[in-house]
């Protein structure tokens, strides 16, 4: 409550906040992103979101202004948007690396810098931090943050039907429509959003039914053409190239759910989805039961996250990937085991 009370205390004068989340963002990156916004702004706050590159096509609906400045398409904007910040918000990542090229200029910046996430093991270049690692989502730990705030300061608005609407996005798309990563206050919390009156089968179809057919298609040819089982390692693979991304006319976000597909696959412990990017490869991770991803992707993968969500990068040709995966999976076994 004490470190609340010191946030409270330096927002109150603060006239020009940005928030920033992380590199091509997700649900929970855009929902506690435009939640927060929405709550400050209510509170009479000028409020800007800057991310990295743009968000996937279905979360439109949570920035219907299209307001969101993306870093990679107008950095002259995003830039002089940031140094006109008297306080960053930093939403949903542990660490400026996560933001790449923007993480140089948030570094640069004099504003004050707030982190509200719940990756483990944040950096400790941000002047308060807000993080919980048990929480199911950003939005989680924004939604109670904001209940704190409240507590330490009586005249603040509370969480409105708009803001609600992202939070709530945030909440349902990290826990994978709540089977994953849930906790007794994470359903608390989406009980008290809907009773702000969120209609949950609306958003529910914006999510989830908002896709282009080439989306489907594609996702129809991972399962059917491009996934790999491998039995013995309890594993599950699937690569995308630049030429299937061609070839299906790929935009950000639309592989959002295809790293988790294997897992429904009896036997399969671990799935693994890497994107070929320019000059490196990103690699999604998943898992069930006792298999920490978080650990093997910093041991082989140049990144981390939780211990059943991970992520990094790699710096292979393409087609040395999967053997690469293999490898790498063999050997954390191995370790493990020991």
């Amino acid at each position: 409550m004490e470190k609340i009370k010191n946030f409270v205390s330096l927002l109150a004068d603060k006239e020009h906040v940005v928030i920033i989340s992380h590199v091509n963002p997700d649900g929970d990156a855009i929902g506690s992103a435009t939640g927060m916004k929405k709550f400050l702004e209510a509170n009479g706050k000028g409020v800007q979101v800057v991310v990295p590159n743009k968000y996937p096509q279905f979360l439109d609906f949570l920035d219907p202004d299209g307001r969101i400045i993306a870093y990679k398409d107008d950095m002259l904007r995003a830039e002089t948007v940031l140094l006109s910040a008297d306080m960053i918000i930093c939403m949903d990542f542990n660490s400026l690396k996560r933001i790449d090229d923007l993480g140089l200029l948030v570094a640069k910046t004099k504003a004050p810098k707030i982190l509200i996430d719940h990756h483990l093991q944040p950096e400790d270049s941000f002047d308060i931090i807000f993080s919980d690692p048990a929480a199911s989502s950003t939005c989680e730990v924004a939604y109670y943050l904001i209940k704190g705030m409240r507590e330490a300061d009586g005249s603040l608005s509370p969480v409105n039907l708009d803001s609600g609407i992202s939070f709530y996005t945030g909440l349902m798309t990290d826990t994978n429509n709540f089977a994953n990563s849930v906790r007794p206050q994470t359903f608390r919390m989406a009980c008290e959003l809907l009773e702000l009156g969120i209609d949950k089968e609306d958003v529910q179809f914006k999510v989830y039914s908002g896709f282009r057919e080439e989306r489907m298609r594609m996702m129809g040819y991972m399962l059917y053409e491009n996934m790999k089982i491998f039995p013995d390692q309890k594993a599950g693979f699937m690569l995308i190239t630049k030429e299937l991304k061609e070839k299906f006319k790929f935009n950000d976000g639309d592989s959002e759910g295809f790293v988790n597909l294997a897992l429904n696959i009896s036997g399969v412990e671990v799935s693994a989805l890497f994107t070929e990017a320019d000059g490196y490869v990103k690699v999604s991770l998943r898992s069930k039961g006792d298999f920490s991803v978080n650990s093997m992707s910093r041991a082989f993968f140049n990144g981390g996250g939780h211990q059943r969500a991970a992520g990094g990068k790699i710096y292979i040709p393409v087609d040395e990937v999967e053997e690469y995966f293999l490898t790498s999976l063999e050997k954390y076994r191995h370790t493990i085991c020991k």
